[in-house]
């Protein structure tokens, strides 16, 4: 919600408008006359001013010219008069005001000039950048990744999840890179290697739940890891595998 100022000579304004925006949830701050109304805007930095035309000590749009040139006009103010006329509203939208309520102000009027000036003035998020294509979001983006050598690039680049170790796993990196300017079995091989020795990693050498993780019979998942090369006795464990 937010914090408004309403400015205002006559009483019986200012507290129904006080009550009815303090109702829809906002802050209100009051002032009868431009004196008042620019301490308040110095103490409470409102979000928006509902700042009446005609009071007896300096006018709603003298207020509204002297913020504007003196660099104060930070915030939407909303123009309200019972005596105003078109020249009038032109001549307030010209010094900076966003909008213009002729008294009697109706509810609608109200509530629809006071949500139309602070959904303007309200900062939008800027939108997210898209996922890289799959990889999840949660999963750093290639422009957040350390550059890589020529026909190297990081995993969340190639689509696929960057690794990270667990305490147990002596010497794996958190980020494999792969040489993609090579033929694909050699590629692939690389990375079937690396993916093994990351389960075997993480399962202390337990070929029965590397065999479960993975999805592959014992007899085949041996055979596979034959035929890439992968060390297995470093991942042997005390007890056997």
């Amino acid at each position: 919600m937010a914090t408004i100022l309403v400015v205002d000579d006559e009483l019986g304004i200012r507290a129904l408008l006080s009550e009815i925006l303090s109702d829809e949830g906002h802050t209100i701050e009051l002032a009868k006359n431009a004196q008042e109304a620019r301490a308040s805007r110095e103490r409470s930095r409102p979000d928006l001013v509902l700042l009446d035309i005609w009071m007896p000590d300096v006018d709603g749009v003298t207020l509204l010219k002297e913020w504007g040139s003196t660099g104060q006009l930070t915030m939407p103010v909303i123009m309200m008069s019972g005596h105003g006329t078109i020249d009038t509203a032109v001549e307030a939208t010209k010094f900076g005001a966003m909008a213009f309520l002729e008294k009697p102000i109706t509810l609608q009027k109200l509530l629809r000039a006071v949500e139309q000036a602070l959904v303007k003035t309200t900062p939008r998020p800027a939108p997210a950048a898209p996922p890289v294509l799959g990889v999840p979001a949660s999963y750093p983006r290639p422009e957040a990744l350390p550059p890589a050598a020529p026909g190297v690039l990081p995993m969340a680049s190639a689509g696929l999840a960057p690794v990270t170790p667990l305490p147990h796993q002596q010497g794996l990196a958190s980020e494999q890179v792969f040489e993609l300017d090579r033929p694909l079995r050699e590629a692939r091989d690389a990375f079937e290697k690396s993916y093994f020795e990351f389960h075997l990693a993480k399962e202390n050498g337990s070929m029965t739940r590397v065999a479960e993780k993975t999805g592959l019979e014992r007899t085949h998942l041996y055979r596979k890891l034959k035929q890439l090369g992968v060390d297995l006795s470093r991942n042997k464990r005390g007890t056997g595998i």
